[in-house]
């Protein structure tokens, strides 16, 4: 070991990963919001919780906002024949 050493030309150290972090909040869901994220969580092998968080930075990155004439699209049944 040297007896001392110059700092005076290093970088401050500044994580690339602190850029990303995420605020942790509470919020109410219903039941069956959480399970249909649950199930494609499966599906994709993405956590639930970034799914969300995906699905709703979409949302805000499109700049769309709630309306309360919103449609919601019908599902075709999946019933088996016979």
């Amino acid at each position: 070991m040297k007896s001392s050493y110059n700092f005076k030309n290093m970088k401050k150290a500044e994580p690339k990963y602190l850029k990303r972090l995420k605020e942790s909040v509470t919020i109410r869901l219903d039941p069956q919001v959480i399970a249909y994220f649950k199930d494609l969580s499966l599906k994709t092998d993405i956590p639930y919780q970034s799914l969300v968080n995906y699905v709703l930075r979409d949302y805000a990155m499109h700049g769309l906002e709630p309306s309360a004439n919103w449609i919601t699209p019908k599902v075709k049944s999946r019933r088996k024949a016979g």
